[in-house]
């Protein structure tokens, strides 16, 4: 039975897709804890942009390198095994992250083996459960910040993406995809700082300062920027997946497929 199941074309490509998919998810969250410089990771002057009265410069989440990997994982999921199989995945993914947080809030207040502390001090780390800490003990609004914004920029995604498709129909795939991304991009950059720098500090006091307004509509307008070009040029990495999975499961079997997708 599992070999019958496992053979079929549709289900292995389902399980890849599911799992670059979820695994991008949650590696994107686990990475997020460090803030990077573009600029400087290209080696050029920071670009010091003004957004509402602040100085902007591309200081981003790390995480930032793999969302749109995951949006564009999501329009092809989309485009194969409709609404259904995105809202599956999401939920499983949002599943999956929480609880991985879970386990690491857990692993963070077992008590350190004390020649463990100091084994990184030639590494410049004297205390290596502190870091420990700091490093996957995130803010907990950011943790809720970062899914309410996921799972609403996944809704968006998914219902533009069919929008625009009722409309298109097969041809036009740039636009279907590129534009259900930036649309929900613009969204989910928006709520994520807002619930994690804006309005989580001001209900829970141990949660940092709050960030703000200006600060905040700032930085996501930046973080907008960023994604908004990251969309398009991911864009031949999307014709590129669809070709190599109409060329895996063959043209009858792949709009059969699609057919079903839309049909939901």
């Amino acid at each position: 039975m599992i070999h019958t199941i496992i053979k079929s074309k549709p289900t292995r490509l389902f399980i890849v897709l599911g799992g670059f998919f979820i695994a991008n998810a949650l590696i994107a969250e686990l990475m997020g804890v460090k803030l990077f410089s573009l600029e400087g990771t290209l080696g050029i002057q920071p670009l010091q942009l003004h957004i509402f009265g602040n100085e902007f410069s591309f200081n981003l989440t790390a995480g930032v390198l793999l969302w749109p990997f995951v949006f564009v994982m999501t329009d092809i999921i989309n485009e194969y095994y409709g609404i259904k199989g995105v809202r599956f995945l999401s939920f499983l993914a949002i599943g999956l992250i929480s609880y991985a947080f879970l386990m690491f809030q857990g692993a963070i207040h077992l008590s350190p083996a004390g020649f463990w502390v100091g084994n990184y001090s030639k590494q410049g780390v004297p205390d290596a459960d502190k870091a420990y800490r700091a490093i996957f003990g995130q803010s907990q609004w950011i943790i809720v910040g970062s899914l309410v914004a996921f799972l609403i920029g996944q809704i968006l995604d998914v219902i533009i993406f069919h929008k625009i498709k009722k409309i298109t129909g097969e041809k036009n795939i740039w636009l279907r995809s590129t534009g259900s991304t930036v649309i929900s991009q613009f969204v989910d950059s928006f709520v994520v700082l807002f619930i994690a720098f804006y309005i989580g500090p001001r209900i829970s006091s141990n949660q940092g300062q709050p960030w703000g307004f200006g600060l905040v509509m700032t930085i996501c307008v930046g973080n907008y920027i960023y994604k908004f070009l990251m969309a398009l040029l991911m864009t031949p990495l999307i014709y590129l997946v669809h070709h190599r999975i109409e060329r895996y499961l063959g043209k009858d079997v792949a709009a059969e497929m699609k057919r079903a997708a839309m049909k939901e």
